[in-house]
Protein backbone atom coordinates (compact mmCIF):
# COMPACT_ATOMS: atom_id res chain seq x y z
CA UNK A 1 0.00 0.00 0.00
CA UNK A 2 1.26 3.46 -0.79
CA UNK A 3 0.96 5.65 2.05
CA UNK A 4 1.65 9.67 2.63
CA UNK A 5 2.52 10.06 6.39
CA UNK A 6 2.64 13.54 7.88
CA UNK A 7 4.55 13.96 10.81
CA UNK A 8 3.50 17.03 13.33
CA UNK A 9 6.59 18.82 14.56
CA UNK A 10 5.91 18.13 18.26
CA UNK A 11 7.25 14.19 17.30
CA UNK A 12 10.29 15.39 16.21
CA UNK A 13 11.73 17.69 19.21
CA UNK A 14 13.99 14.88 20.99
CA UNK A 15 16.37 12.43 19.51
CA UNK A 16 14.37 9.72 21.64
CA UNK A 17 11.20 10.80 19.86
CA UNK A 18 12.24 10.76 16.54
CA UNK A 19 13.96 7.22 16.90
CA UNK A 20 10.57 6.03 17.82
CA UNK A 21 9.17 7.53 15.00
CA UNK A 22 11.75 6.70 12.67
CA UNK A 23 11.37 2.68 14.11
CA UNK A 24 7.53 2.76 13.45
CA UNK A 25 7.89 4.14 9.57
CA UNK A 26 10.48 1.28 9.45
CA UNK A 27 8.40 -1.31 10.65
CA UNK A 28 5.64 -0.29 8.31
CA UNK A 29 8.18 0.19 5.37
CA UNK A 30 9.36 -3.25 5.62
CA UNK A 31 6.13 -4.58 6.05
CA UNK A 32 5.57 -3.87 2.85
CA UNK A 33 3.95 -0.63 2.56
CA UNK A 34 5.28 2.17 0.35
CA UNK A 35 5.94 5.61 2.26
CA UNK A 36 6.45 9.30 1.50
CA UNK A 37 6.60 11.09 4.76
CA UNK A 38 5.96 15.08 5.27
CA UNK A 39 6.72 16.72 8.47
CA UNK A 40 6.10 20.03 10.27
CA UNK A 41 8.20 21.40 12.79
CA UNK A 42 6.59 24.37 14.74
CA UNK A 43 7.97 23.22 18.30
CA UNK A 44 11.82 23.56 17.03
CA UNK A 45 10.90 26.52 15.06
CA UNK A 46 9.61 28.71 18.05
CA UNK A 47 12.67 27.07 19.93
CA UNK A 48 14.93 28.94 17.43
CA UNK A 49 12.61 32.12 16.75
CA UNK A 50 12.26 32.75 20.75
CA UNK A 51 16.44 32.82 21.20
CA UNK A 52 16.67 34.87 17.84
CA UNK A 53 14.23 37.05 19.24
CA UNK A 54 11.56 36.64 16.92
CA UNK A 55 7.97 37.28 17.56
CA UNK A 56 5.41 33.78 17.47
CA UNK A 57 1.92 34.28 16.47
CA UNK A 58 -0.24 32.30 14.94
CA UNK A 59 -3.70 33.03 13.54
CA UNK A 60 -6.22 30.04 13.67
CA UNK A 61 -3.47 27.67 14.16
CA UNK A 62 -1.71 29.21 11.24
CA UNK A 63 2.09 30.80 11.83
CA UNK A 64 2.71 34.40 10.92
CA UNK A 65 6.19 34.51 9.03
CA UNK A 66 7.51 37.87 8.62
CA UNK A 67 11.06 37.90 6.59
CA UNK A 68 13.04 36.71 9.03
CA UNK A 69 11.38 34.08 10.66
CA UNK A 70 10.90 32.81 6.74
CA UNK A 71 14.12 32.46 6.65
CA UNK A 72 14.80 30.81 10.20
CA UNK A 73 11.94 28.26 9.03
CA UNK A 74 14.16 27.57 5.94
CA UNK A 75 17.21 26.71 8.30
CA UNK A 76 15.21 24.53 10.98
CA UNK A 77 12.64 23.13 8.88
CA UNK A 78 14.24 22.29 5.51
CA UNK A 79 17.50 21.81 7.50
CA UNK A 80 17.70 20.74 10.80
CA UNK A 81 14.47 19.01 11.99
CA UNK A 82 14.43 17.29 8.13
CA UNK A 83 18.25 16.04 8.43
CA UNK A 84 17.89 15.04 12.22
CA UNK A 85 14.75 12.76 10.76
CA UNK A 86 16.47 11.72 7.75
CA UNK A 87 19.38 10.20 9.99
CA UNK A 88 17.13 8.38 12.36
CA UNK A 89 15.09 7.13 9.54
CA UNK A 90 18.29 5.46 8.05
CA UNK A 91 19.98 4.75 11.57
CA UNK A 92 16.68 2.44 11.60
CA UNK A 93 17.45 0.94 8.50
CA UNK A 94 15.13 2.82 6.10
CA UNK A 95 16.82 4.84 3.59
CA UNK A 96 15.49 8.41 3.03
CA UNK A 97 16.26 11.10 1.60
CA UNK A 98 15.26 14.37 2.69
CA UNK A 99 13.33 17.33 0.27
CA UNK A 100 11.71 20.64 0.39
CA UNK A 101 9.41 21.86 -2.22
CA UNK A 102 12.37 23.19 -4.58
CA UNK A 103 14.11 19.60 -4.98
CA UNK A 104 13.31 18.67 -8.43
CA UNK A 105 11.00 21.14 -9.18
CA UNK A 106 8.31 19.38 -6.16
CA UNK A 107 6.10 22.12 -5.10
CA UNK A 108 5.32 25.77 -6.28
CA UNK A 109 3.53 27.80 -3.82
CA UNK A 110 1.18 30.59 -3.86
CA UNK A 111 1.18 33.53 -0.95
CA UNK A 112 -1.71 32.74 1.16
CA UNK A 113 -5.10 34.77 0.74
CA UNK A 114 -4.73 36.02 4.21
CA UNK A 115 -2.16 38.46 3.69
CA UNK A 116 -1.06 38.77 7.15
CA UNK A 117 -0.14 35.69 7.55
CA UNK A 118 3.32 37.30 6.03
CA UNK A 119 5.32 34.54 3.81
CA UNK A 120 2.76 31.89 4.59
CA UNK A 121 1.79 29.72 0.90
CA UNK A 122 -0.57 27.12 -0.08
CA UNK A 123 0.41 24.80 -2.93
CA UNK A 124 0.10 26.15 -6.46
CA UNK A 125 1.04 22.60 -7.86
CA UNK A 126 3.07 19.48 -7.12
CA UNK A 127 5.04 17.69 -10.00
CA UNK A 128 5.65 14.38 -7.95
CA UNK A 129 8.14 12.90 -10.85
CA UNK A 130 11.21 12.98 -8.07
CA UNK A 131 9.22 11.64 -5.77
CA UNK A 132 8.20 8.34 -7.93
CA UNK A 133 12.01 7.78 -9.25
CA UNK A 134 13.21 8.04 -5.57
CA UNK A 135 10.45 5.02 -4.56
CA UNK A 136 11.06 3.45 -7.63
CA UNK A 137 15.11 3.14 -6.34
CA UNK A 138 13.55 1.64 -2.98
CA UNK A 139 14.24 5.49 -1.13
CA UNK A 140 11.97 6.81 1.63
CA UNK A 141 11.48 10.71 0.22
CA UNK A 142 10.43 12.47 3.49
CA UNK A 143 9.54 16.19 2.66
CA UNK A 144 9.49 19.72 4.47
CA UNK A 145 6.98 21.82 4.34
CA UNK A 146 8.91 24.70 2.63
CA UNK A 147 8.20 26.01 -1.41
CA UNK A 148 9.40 28.70 -3.66
CA UNK A 149 6.74 30.72 -4.81
CA UNK A 150 5.67 29.05 -8.42
CA UNK A 151 7.29 31.06 -11.32
CA UNK A 152 3.63 32.93 -12.07
CA UNK A 153 3.60 34.11 -8.33
CA UNK A 154 7.54 35.01 -8.10
CA UNK A 155 8.20 38.55 -7.40
CA UNK A 156 9.83 40.45 -10.47
CA UNK A 157 12.63 42.24 -10.05
CA UNK A 158 12.83 46.01 -10.64
CA UNK A 159 14.22 46.99 -14.21
CA UNK A 160 17.38 49.04 -14.22
CA UNK A 161 16.76 50.81 -17.81
CA UNK A 162 19.29 51.57 -20.78
CA UNK A 163 18.95 47.57 -21.22
CA UNK A 164 20.81 46.45 -17.87
CA UNK A 165 19.98 43.20 -16.00
CA UNK A 166 16.22 43.58 -14.09
CA UNK A 167 17.83 43.32 -10.51
CA UNK A 168 17.42 40.55 -7.87
CA UNK A 169 14.18 40.39 -6.06
CA UNK A 170 14.36 41.90 -2.40
CA UNK A 171 13.09 38.95 -0.28
CA UNK A 172 13.68 35.29 -1.17
CA UNK A 173 10.59 33.51 -2.88
CA UNK A 174 10.68 30.72 -0.11
CA UNK A 175 7.33 30.38 1.88
CA UNK A 176 6.45 28.61 5.10
CA UNK A 177 3.65 26.24 4.13
CA UNK A 178 1.55 24.77 6.59
CA UNK A 179 2.19 20.75 6.92
CA UNK A 180 -1.26 19.90 7.37
CA UNK A 181 -1.97 21.94 3.99
CA UNK A 182 0.46 20.05 2.10
CA UNK A 183 -0.82 16.53 2.50
CA UNK A 184 -3.91 16.39 0.42
CA UNK A 185 -2.56 17.99 -2.95
CA UNK A 186 0.34 15.73 -2.38
CA UNK A 187 -1.56 12.65 -1.40
CA UNK A 188 -3.62 13.15 -4.46
CA UNK A 189 -0.31 13.55 -6.64
CA UNK A 190 1.24 10.76 -5.94
CA UNK A 191 -2.13 8.35 -5.73
CA UNK A 192 -2.00 8.00 -2.35
CA UNK A 193 -3.73 5.00 -0.96
CA UNK A 194 -3.61 5.83 2.73
CA UNK A 195 -3.02 8.95 4.54
CA UNK A 196 -1.92 9.19 8.04
CA UNK A 197 -1.70 12.54 10.17
CA UNK A 198 -0.12 12.03 13.08
CA UNK A 199 -0.28 13.33 16.22
CA UNK A 200 0.34 13.74 19.88
CA UNK A 201 -3.17 12.43 20.72
CA UNK A 202 -4.63 9.29 19.96
CA UNK A 203 -7.53 10.47 17.58
CA UNK A 204 -9.86 13.37 17.86
CA UNK A 205 -11.70 13.73 21.01
CA UNK A 206 -15.29 14.69 21.23
CA UNK A 207 -16.22 17.56 23.73
CA UNK A 208 -16.15 14.99 27.03
CA UNK A 209 -12.20 14.37 25.61
CA UNK A 210 -13.66 10.94 24.40
CA UNK A 211 -11.96 9.71 21.21
CA UNK A 212 -14.04 9.48 18.02
CA UNK A 213 -13.70 6.75 16.15
CA UNK A 214 -14.36 8.49 12.72
CA UNK A 215 -15.21 12.23 11.99
CA UNK A 216 -16.87 13.63 9.01
CA UNK A 217 -17.73 17.49 7.78
CA UNK A 218 -20.31 17.73 9.85
CA UNK A 219 -19.05 16.94 12.96
CA UNK A 220 -16.34 18.95 12.16
CA UNK A 221 -18.23 21.92 12.12
CA UNK A 222 -20.49 21.24 15.28
CA UNK A 223 -17.06 20.46 17.16
CA UNK A 224 -15.98 23.51 16.13
CA UNK A 225 -18.56 25.38 16.84
CA UNK A 226 -18.47 24.32 20.43
CA UNK A 227 -14.76 24.75 20.95
CA UNK A 228 -13.88 21.41 21.01
CA UNK A 229 -11.92 21.89 18.05
CA UNK A 230 -9.26 24.75 17.70
CA UNK A 231 -6.22 25.64 17.57
CA UNK A 232 -3.27 23.49 15.44
CA UNK A 233 -6.22 21.17 14.98
CA UNK A 234 -8.17 22.99 12.75
CA UNK A 235 -5.67 23.15 9.75
CA UNK A 236 -5.25 18.96 10.42
CA UNK A 237 -8.80 18.46 10.72
CA UNK A 238 -9.50 20.64 7.29
CA UNK A 239 -6.53 18.59 5.82
CA UNK A 240 -7.96 15.38 6.38
CA UNK A 241 -11.38 16.34 5.55
CA UNK A 242 -9.61 17.64 2.04
CA UNK A 243 -7.70 13.93 1.64
CA UNK A 244 -10.86 12.07 1.67
CA UNK A 245 -12.74 14.28 -0.51
CA UNK A 246 -10.28 14.30 -3.08
CA UNK A 247 -9.03 10.54 -2.44
CA UNK A 248 -12.53 9.30 -1.47
CA UNK A 249 -11.15 5.27 -2.24
CA UNK A 250 -8.15 6.03 0.51
CA UNK A 251 -8.17 5.36 4.11
CA UNK A 252 -7.48 8.11 6.14
CA UNK A 253 -6.77 8.78 9.21
CA UNK A 254 -5.69 10.73 12.59
CA UNK A 255 -3.73 8.54 14.75
CA UNK A 256 -1.16 8.86 17.35
CA UNK A 257 2.67 8.60 16.59
CA UNK A 258 3.85 7.20 19.86
CA UNK A 259 4.78 3.75 20.43
CA UNK A 260 6.39 0.71 18.31
CA UNK A 261 3.67 -0.49 15.78
CA UNK A 262 2.04 2.56 15.86
CA UNK A 263 2.59 3.30 12.37
CA UNK A 264 1.73 -0.21 10.84
CA UNK A 265 -1.42 -0.49 12.51
CA UNK A 266 -3.01 2.74 11.60
CA UNK A 267 -1.99 1.21 8.54
CA UNK A 268 -3.79 -2.07 8.88
CA UNK A 269 -6.17 -2.54 12.10
CA UNK A 270 -7.49 1.24 12.48
CA UNK A 271 -6.89 2.89 15.35
CA UNK A 272 -7.01 6.74 15.79
CA UNK A 273 -9.81 8.71 14.25
CA UNK A 274 -10.65 7.45 10.57
CA UNK A 275 -11.74 10.67 8.59
CA UNK A 276 -14.81 9.93 5.65
CA UNK A 277 -15.37 12.00 2.77
CA UNK A 278 -18.03 14.74 2.20
CA UNK A 279 -19.84 15.19 -1.43
CA UNK A 280 -18.46 18.35 -3.12
CA UNK A 281 -16.05 18.80 -0.96
CA UNK A 282 -12.89 18.55 -3.44
CA UNK A 283 -10.64 21.18 -2.03
CA UNK A 284 -8.97 22.24 1.49
CA UNK A 285 -12.77 21.67 3.56
CA UNK A 286 -13.73 24.37 5.84
CA UNK A 287 -14.51 23.44 9.15
CA UNK A 288 -15.23 26.97 11.00
CA UNK A 289 -18.57 27.33 12.66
Amino acid sequence: MRALVKIGGAALVSATERASVAGALTEAREAGHELVVVHGGGPCLDGWCSRLGLDVQRVEGLRVTGPETAEVALAVLGGAVNRHLVAALCAAGAPAVGLSGADGGLIGARPHPRSELGRVGEVERVDPSLIETLLAAGFLPVVASLAPLAPSHAPKGQGRGNGQRAAAPDHPPFHNINADSLVAPLAQAIAAEAVLLLTDVPAVLDRRGRPLASIDHDTARRLTREGTLRGGMLPKIAAALACASRLPLARVRIASAAGPGSILAALTQGGGTEVLPSPGLAHDAEVSP
